[in-house]
């Protein structure tokens, strides 16, 4: 089933009595598009017309972000996995090319871990869980008593106050830069009391204190059978470019593509090559047929090599 969607239409269904926002466009080969924590689908603005001219385009607003609900609820990366296979399921797509940045990466990955007879192939950008560092801000805001400082934080004097500032720099010719434009866009998002309460359950499931605490470097094995796009800003400040390179290194078959100059978001910093680059990824790589036995096998093999590895050699005797 071929789904044709206007341009970037915005639309919301139910389900488990949640109602979730969504933006999808174009038709052809479906992409899944997951924006990461304290951001929402407008995160892919720049991008989606370009994928839409050829695939069939779907960029949810996550559970507890941007126009979605925002319940007391479980926000773990296998829960947002599960909703995201739901909202497939819905929305009667069988399978799909999943692109993550940021927390979204690591949904990504999720996702395809949990379900990949779904996923076609994987497009991880400055992806989160791949190594410990994370800007340090974010680990702050993962320690006990976070929840009662963020507010004054995002208290509408001090954001009256940051707003008035940026249109006293506008006016002197400072433009801001797709980065600020974002960081400023999830600052915003947490006034919003559910909003804020749902970024730090969201934020305390794979953060603490020392750095990110939830790795699938583990499981990488896996993901060599599916194809994998990894995308990274050099500049990026939020997760180090290492992190992506070096996961590059451990999944057999995948690409690399650094942005240069760009920071933790390339799809809005570079748009036109960020589409150019997925566009031809998807054509020159065949949609992955995961199966049941050959996973069986991977998880096999790999224990059995770890079980060898740790066998300690036969003590000799004299």
């Amino acid at each position: 089933m071929v789904t044709i969607f206007a341009a970037m239409e915005r639309r919301r269904i139910t389900i488990h009595g949640q109602e979730i926002a969504y933006v999808a466009a174009g038709s052809g080969p479906s992409v899944l598009l997951i924006h990461g924590m304290a951001g929402s689908s407008s995160v892919w603005r720049h991008v989606i017309p370009g994928l839409a001219e050829h695939y069939t385009v779907i960029a949810p607003d996550l559970l507890g972000h941007g126009e979605s609900d925002k319940p007391r609820a479980d926000y773990s990366l296998g829960a947002y996995a599960t909703g995201l296979r739901d909202l497939l399921i819905a929305l009667d797509i069988a399978r799909a090319t999943i692109v993550g940045q940021s927390f979204g990466g690591g949904v990504a990955m999720q996702f395809a871990y949990q379900y990949p007879e779904r996923c076609e192939r994987v497009v991880l950008v400055d992806s989160g869980g791949l190594g410990n560092e994370v800007h340090p801000i974010l680990c702050a805001l993962s320690v006990p008593g976070a929840e009662w400082l963020l507010p004054i934080g995002c208290a509408p004097a001090l954001r009256h106050i940051g707003d008035s500032l940026v249109r006293w720099l506008e006016r002197r010719g400072w433009r801001p830069g797709p980065v600020t434009t974002e960081i400023g866009r999830s600052y915003a998002s947490l006034a919003d009391t559910q909003a804020r309460r749902a970024f730090l359950h969201t934020l305390r499931s794979v953060v603490d204190h020392i750095g990110q605490r939830v790795s699938a470097r583990d499981k990488l094995y896996l993901q060599s059978e599916l194809p994998t796009l990894i995308i990274w800003g050099t500049r990026d400040r939020t997760i180090p470019v290492e992190h992506g390179i070096q996961a590059h290194s451990t999944i057999q078959g995948s690409r690399l593509e650094l942005f240069e100059g760009a920071g933790h978001f390339p799809h809005c910093e570079q748009p036109a090559r960020f589409v150019r680059v997925v566009h031809d990824f998807i054509l020159s790589t065949r949609p992955a047929t995961l199966s049941h036995a050959r996973l069986r096998s991977l998880l096999a093999r790999r224990d059995a090599s770890r079980a060898f590895d740790v066998i300690s050699p036969p003590t000799i005797i004299a």
